[in-house]
């Protein structure tokens, strides 16, 4: 039996929330860890030690001066995967588990290139793919990527086209 949409969005946020708390344990701030949660907002003027760029560049020196220097670089202003993953901890912390589960989805982002984001995105758009198509963009989410989350979200994407008729090759709606 297939699951509903609201199990299967359940079951997705269930093992988020499990991967955020560390397999289960509460979420709380731990010295070292750079465990986080809402009394840690916002993290730039609370946590700077703990900012730092997808190469490691803490938060203070991404100046202007170490831009013309050529120590910091464009990829430098792109957020981590690891701040995704402190603000997703600080959402779970205040009760906002559909923001943790966006900053989920956002950190799992992170690990694939951004041609193929793209390449993703438009085959989200409506009349654009078959299912068999968007289910293949899944597994490889799954697989190549561990995104589990995105996967989950694509999958339901599928689903939802399907009932509503937005697959390739199912004509527009005229109403």
């Amino acid at each position: 039996m297939a699951q509903s949409n609201e199990e299967l969005i359940a079951s997705v946020v269930r093992q988020l929330m499990k991967e955020i708390n560390g397999g289960g344990a509460p979420v709380a701030a731990a010295a070292g860890d750079g465990g986080v949660t809402a009394a840690d907002y916002p993290l730039g003027m609370k946590r700077r030690d703990l900012l730092k760029s997808p190469r490691g560049i803490p938060f203070e020196e991404l100046t202007l001066e170490n831009v013309e220097s050529g120590k910091v670089v464009f990829e430098d202003f792109s957020i981590s995967g690891e701040v995704l993953n402190f603000q997703g901890n600080i959402a779970a912390s205040a009760g906002r588990t559909q923001i943790a589960l966006n900053f989920a989805r956002a950190r799992e982002m992170t690990k694939i290139p951004d041609e193929r984001i793209l390449e993703m995105y438009n085959s989200l758009r409506p009349h654009r793919s078959t299912k068999a198509e968007l289910l293949a963009i899944a597994d490889e989410l799954q697989g190549k990527y561990n995104a589990t989350v995105c996967a989950g979200f694509v999958k339901e994407a599928a689903d939802v086209y399907e009932r509503r008729k937005l697959l390739k090759g199912d004509l527009p709606s005229t109403d």
